[in-house]
Parts: C-alpha cells; sequence; structure tokens
C-alpha cells in the first residue's frame, strides 16, 4: 500500500472539477493547504451529526489492465445498499496504479496513487486504467453487483480486470447522508472531487485508518463489518478536512465560510444556540464586524443572507427531531426557536415541501 500524505508537513493540493449545471459553471481548483481559522464551535461536526452520515458500503478493489468500472447514478442502487437513506457518496482512496475518472459527461480526469476521490452528488461516474476504455457491462449488470454486495455474497477484496501487468488498487466507500431539507455540506461540494496526495510521503491519519480496516477483513473478528463502515464514516471526514484545508483563498461555499473569521463565527454562533432570536445586528455585534460588511461576506461566501441561513439551519435541526421522535410539531417548534406552531408550520413546509406533520409521517413509514 503507499503512503499517504500529511498536511500539517507537506503541500496539499485539490483539484475539484465542476461540472456544467446550472449556477456551477466549470472550473478546476489547484490550491495549496494552509492553516485556517477554526470557529469555537466544530460547525463540521454539527453538521455530519445532524444529517446522520452512516456507512452503507465498504470494499477493496484490485483492478488488473486494461480495466474499467462504471457506476449508475447512486439514486438507482441507494435502496439496495441503505434503504432508509435519502442521499448516497460515494468515494474511493487510491493505494496503489493510476487510472482515469469521469462523472456524466464530464471531462476524463487523471488519477494517481494517494489520491482521492469524491463523487458527493449521486453523479453517474467511470473509472478505468485509461480513457476510452469500457467494460461493456449494463445497468443492470451493476445493480446486480450492489445487490451481491449488500447481501454480503462478494469477498471484501474484488477483483476486476484484464489480468494484465498493471494493477490499480482502491478502496471504495459509499455512505447514506440525509439531503434534505437542508445539507450545507453537500450543498458547498462540487460533482467530483480530486484531492491529490503525494506518494512516499509519511504515514499518516488515514493511512492508519484503511491499515485498520484491512486488519479487521484479516482477522475475521465478530463485529468486523461494523467496524468496517465506522472506519468509512472516519476516512470521509478526513477527506472532508483535507477538502476544506486546501481551500483556495477565493473560493466561496459553506466550506470556505467556515474560515472566514467573521462569517465563521457568525454560522458557529447559529449551530452554538439555533433557538436565540438572533438578529443580523446581534451576529455583527458579536462578531466584530458591522451589519453590512457581516451580510455582504456572508451571502457571498455561503450563499444566503445570515436569518436565512438560520431558518434553514432550524428546519434541518426539525426535521432530524421529527423523524427520530414521538415530540409534538409545537414542541419541536420551540426546541428550534419558534414562539408560534403555525408560524413554524409555515416555514418548515417552505423549505421542506410538506408540513411537520407530514415529515414526520414520512419518515415512519420510511423506517
Amino acid at each position: 500500500m503507499g503512503t499517504l500524505h500529511d498536511p500539517a508537513s507537506q503541500s496539499l493540493a485539490v483539484a475539484s472539477v465542476l461540472a456544467p449545471s446550472p449556477g456551477r459553471p466549470p472550473q478546476e481548483v489547484v490550491a495549496d493547504a494552509a492553516p485556517s481559522a477554526v470557529p469555537d464551535k466544530d460547525v463540521l461536526s454539527d453538521v455530519l451529526r445532524v444529517i446522520k452520515l452512516t456507512g452503507a458500503l465498504f470494499f477493496w478493489v484490485d483492478a488488473s489492465s486494461p480495466w474499467s468500472v462504471e457506476v449508475p447514478r447512486a439514486d438507482s442502487f441507494a435502496h439496495l445498499i441503505l434503504p432508509r437513506a435519502q442521499h448516497v457518496i460515494s468515494y474511493h482512496i487510491i493505494t496503489q496504479g493510476s487510472g482515469s475518472v469521469s462523472t456524466g459527461d464530464g471531462p476524463p480526469m487523471e488519477f494517481a496513487e494517494g489520491d482521492i476521490l469524491v463523487i458527493p452528488h449521486e453523479d453517474s461516474y467511470a473509472m478505468c486504467s485509461a480513457p476510452g476504455v469500457r467494460s461493456g457491462l449494463s445497468q443492470e449488470d451493476s445493480l446486480d453487483f450492489f445487490r451481491a454486495m449488500a447481501a454480503r455474497q462478494l469477498p471484501f477484496v474484488v477483483n476486476e480486470g484484464g489480468g494484465g501487468p498493471l494493477l490499480t488498487r482502491y478502496v471504495c466507500g459509499f455512505l447514506g447522508c440525509d439531503a434534505r431539507p437542508f445539507n450545507p455540506l453537500l450543498e458547498a461540494l462540487p460533482p467530483l472531487i480530486c484531492i491529490r496526495r503525494a506518494a512516499g510521503a509519511p504515514s499518516d491519519l488515514l493511512d492508519r485508518l484503511i491499515e485498520l480496516t484491512l486488519a479487521e477483513v484479516s482477522a475475521q473478528r465478530p463485529g468486523a463489518e461494523c467496524i468496517r463502515l465506522r472506519l468509512s464514516e472516519l476516512m470521509f471526514v478526513e477527506v472532508v478536512r483535507r477538502y476544506l484545508e486546501a481551500l483556495p483563498p477565493e473560493q466561496t461555499g459553506w466550506l470556505a465560510g467556515l474560515r472566514d473569521p467573521a462569517v465563521g463565527r457568525a454560522v458557529a454562533l447559529v449551530h452554538e444556540n439555533p433557538a436565540r432570536g438572533w438578529t443580523i445586528e446581534e451576529l455583527a455585534c458579536e462578531t466584530g464586524v458591522s451589519r453590512s460588511v457581516l451580510a455582504a461576506r456572508f451571502t457571498r461566501l455561503v450563499g444566503c443572507p445570515p436569518m436565512q441561513y438560520l431558518t434553514r439551519w432550524r428546519v434541518q435541526l426539525a426535521a432530524r427531531l421529527l423523524a427520530d421522535g414521538v415530540a409534538k410539531v409545537s414542541a419541536v417548534g420551540r426546541d428550534v426557536g419558534y414562539e408560534s406552531e403555525a408560524a413554524f408550520s409555515r416555514s418548515f413546509k417552505k423549505l421542506a415541501g410538506v408540513s411537520p406533520a407530514g415529515w414526520r409521517d414520512g419518515a415512519r413509514i420510511a423506517r
């Protein structure tokens, strides 16, 4: 297994390829990691907890040249690997060899040992030994693979390819999470992320997580699958941290906002006490900038004004409370900062598309 890169000691590059989509023009970003401001509240952990990140599937691939893997849209197989998940994220950690990856109709991008690939928006994608190589398998063949993997009918190490001399090895992780009504992390991620890391660097946290996973596979002890899935969640969190650390200064989005001293502080305050009756004046006072500066900077980086972000986060918290428990709608509304059930219901339905009671009933049916 190749050694992976430690961002604390050497440079870290990120290439984030944005496929053409409304409001997201194509672009590629390459940046060196730099220390970023850390708000008092661990907002990333807060979001990861509320969106219910859950390991769904985790395995290893040994691919010999020529090889190709075409993965259909995740919403076509999500019900097979994690039936109750709203959304599925896939990621791959390349531990040996190289290849090419593309999402949807996007251009191919090369990857190499040490790189991490993340497909956060359920897009179809292809990984192969060289651009243009295809397996010839149908979408139904791919779904059969996921059915067999979910049914534990396949080994942890999956062999692919034509048996040639060039070997590419990579870890595959698939995780479920909530995407609705509001997931600021997902909204901040491009369709394809490639985190470049130098081969030959000292062993780091990601290396150790991979080693722990392989040790669990070899030991075949009771509970090994549960541990592997938890390790896959930890790997994804580490990937997001590295992506955040390597964002260029001009980058916008929720993650970039966390690094801004004023915006990051305002977001942290909202997450620390979402039920408080915040005003833009109070947030500006707490962050040490003027109201106009905070509003402009927050909107530019996060993509919405501070008060709108507060409303979205309250509704997301309420959605989780409604899905998890049996509390009355009025009680949930009070818990997230609404003085009246009517005001809460209006805000919730405007963002979620259904009433709080309808959301709770839908979550019960999905269980």
